[in-house]
């Protein structure tokens, strides 16, 4: 009995170890499950994050549901927007050879034969001032796509750190996407912009050139948001020519009310004996 008693003492400390050992172990592995499960929660979350940043990346910039897609027979050639002269000198010879097909001469007695609203600007400034931003237009475009072309600079798109291969490929396709947006928007803005002066001087139809115009600045407004994602210096480039635009809207707006969005009445025969023309310069 005492030896027995005397055995049962000596094993209490070890099975009260092995317990103590039992329930530490238990805790222990416990704490390993909670990490394990939020390493998978994590890991889940990254894998749901990636799939998240390419579906969106893929749906907001895919041509189904972009605002404006890239129309190839629409759109200048690529070559136009890589050389810096080319893109520069393109815009500013176009300009210059419609508005010289208008006839500048008759042009001027036109405008100053009109009724305009107030801060009309004097003729003169319109030649110098379009050339600076048919200029800055072209500059803008060489930007653009020259930096979009040879650049891969991660601050344009919100990554997050994911830097899987299906992201970096989406990342692509949208910077393209932009690229190739920019260059139609581009090309009908410019289209819009060299059938102004026919409609407005030659053809003397003040509503057709007012919804040119209008139409016009809103596209220019949207291709500088546009090529703003690609470079800032093209964005910056662009904003003078915006807002020439919506001064010349102004104007286009104001003669057109002011005449009664008919010019026909301008036109009144001099006496033949003076200056050629069939202009009179009309008082307010």
């Amino acid at each position: 009995m005492y030896n027995a008693e005397l055995i049962h003492l000596r094993a209490l400390p070890a099975v009260r170890g092995a317990r103590h050992a039992s329930a530490r172990g238990r805790v222990l592995w416990g704490k390993l499950c909670h990490v394990a499960t939020v390493s998978k929660s994590a890991h889940s979350l990254l894998h749901l994050h990636t799939h998240t940043t390419l579906y969106h990346s893929n749906r907001a910039y895919s041509p189904g549901t972009a605002m404006t897609t890239y129309i190839p027979s629409i759109t200048l050639p690529g070559f136009m927007f890589e050389n810096a002269a080319t893109a520069i000198l393109a815009p500013v010879a176009a300009g210059t050879a419609i508005g010289f097909s208008t006839r500048p001469r008759q042009t001027q007695k036109t405008y100053l034969a009109l009724r305009q609203p107030p801060l009309r600007p004097p003729p003169q400034i319109f030649g110098p001032m379009w050339t600076m931003l048919y200029g800055l237009m072209g500059y803008a475009a060489y930007r653009a796509w020259s930096t979009g072309v040879n650049s891969f600079d991660p601050r344009k798109v919100q990554l997050a750190k994911v830097s899987t291969a299906g992201v970096r490929r989406a990342w692509w396709a949208r910077l393209t996407n932009s690229l190739q947006q920019g260059a139609t928007l581009y090309t009908i803005q410019l289209a819009l912009n060299l059938i102004w002066m026919p409609l407005f001087f030659r053809f003397k139809r003040p509503i057709e050139a007012t919804i040119d115009i209008v139409a016009l600045t809103g596209i220019t407004g949207y291709l500088t948001y546009i090529w703003g994602q690609v470079d800032e210096v093209a964005g910056y480039a662009l904003i003078p020519y915006l807002g020439w635009l919506s001064f010349a809207t102004y104007l286009s707006a104001g003669a057109g009310y002011l005449n009664n969005w008919d010019f026909s009445s301008k036109e009144i025969p001099k006496d033949m004996k003076s200056q050629k023309t069939k202009y009179v310069d009309e008082k307010p």
